[in-house]
């Protein structure tokens, strides 16, 4: 079970853009890509086939999944998610400091 998933709400917690929040966009092996967190500007070359401008494009690059917490809302900080099995057998993330459940 990943401790980070797409759509999640996640803290940068080292490297340049430390500090920063967004929603995880996806997740690809131990890297995630983070909107609006550890932006590159890419060259591109214009594509008429697919109706493509070319010029300088702005875009999220992949930051490693050590790197980022996934962020809880109730004390406003990054924390460790651990896994737990409820008494009907689902797998739920929670949160390690006050176990409570991430998912619903």
């Amino acid at each position: 079970m990943n401790r980070i998933r797409k759509g999640d709400q996640v803290l940068v917690i080292t490297g340049k853009n430390k500090g920063q929040r967004g929603e995880v966009l996806r997740v690809e092996g131990e890297r995630v890509f983070v909107s609006n967190v550890n932006l590159i500007k890419r060259h591109t070359k214009p594509n008429p086939q697919a109706n493509q401008a070319g010029g300088i494009v702005e875009r999220e690059a992949s930051i490693h999944l050590s790197n980022v917490q996934l962020f809880n809302p109730a004390t406003n900080k990054g924390e460790r998610v651990g896994t737990k099995t409820l008494n009907d057998g689902r797998k739920v993330r929670v949160f390690r400091s006050s176990g409570e459940v991430v998912d619903a």
